[in-house]
């Protein structure tokens, strides 16, 4: 079981790892949502199937804040939330290369590349795509390495958003051989979602939902102060 970052009767959420699956894994693979419904079952005595509402996603390769509904009415409630853009998220990630900007704001297009369950950067008028937009800020670079340490803000949900934005711009997630990195990253991407601030679906207070960092991050040097003795 990932460790949880909150918990109550109506919201779990728990830091996902690298190379976990969220939901409906393949025979032979367990998913977040099965071991959350063990660790459900074990801590509750809780019988037959506890519900396990996935109101958001991580592609299995990406790290970080997984919120899941414990209720039908919270799963309502939070998809609502994501649906509307009213939850902040919040991400980091290494990618190639020096960024030209150490900011900005980011607007482009995106459509599915048949066969290839990958994203693909089109025009605005090309069929089937839909708007995708994200603030960044460059928090470190290393020169001789060529890799920058750079924070995302989603402005839009999209598949693949992060990933295709930056590899259309050259700049790949380290370990992302779908979008163009040549670099392994030990058996996972360098992308993590940090952050998820969002109201909590009964009583609407704020709840801000932090996950560390995959241990596989210290090898560049990245270091979470939040989550280190």
């Amino acid at each position: 079981m990932p460790p949880v970052l909150y918990e109550d009767r109506h919201l779990l959420a728990v830091a996902k790892p690298p190379g976990l699956i969220t939901a409906g894994a393949p025979a032979g693979k367990v998913s977040l949502v099965e071991l959350v419904r063990q660790y459900l079952r074990h801590k509750y005595g809780v019988q037959g199937k506890p519900f396990v509402g996935v109101v958001s996603r991580l592609d299995a390769p990406v790290s970080g804040v997984v919120p899941l509904a414990r209720t039908s009415r919270a799963a309502a409630r939070l998809t609502r939330q994501f649906r509307e853009g009213k939850v902040e998220k919040i991400y980091w990630a290494l990618v190639h290369g020096t960024l030209v900007q150490p900011q900005g704001e980011w607007l482009n297009y995106l459509r599915p590349l048949e066969g290839r369950r990958k994203m693909q950067l089109v025009g605005p008028n090309f069929p089937g795509a839909k708007p995708c937009r994200l603030r960044y800020r460059v928090l470190r670079t290393w020169p001789q390495e060529r890799i920058s340490w750079v924070e995302v803000e989603l402005l839009t949900g999209r598949k693949h958003q992060i990933r295709a934005q930056f590899a259309g711009r050259g700049h790949p997630v380290l370990g992302d051989f779908k979008y163009g990195s040549h670099r392994p990253c030990d058996q996972h991407i360098a992308l993590h979602c940090r952050q998820v601030r969002l109201l909590h679906p009964l009583s609407g207070q704020v709840l801000e939902l932090v996950a560390p960092l995959p241990p596989q991050w210290k090898r560049w040097g990245v270091h979470d102060p939040r989550w280190e003795n």
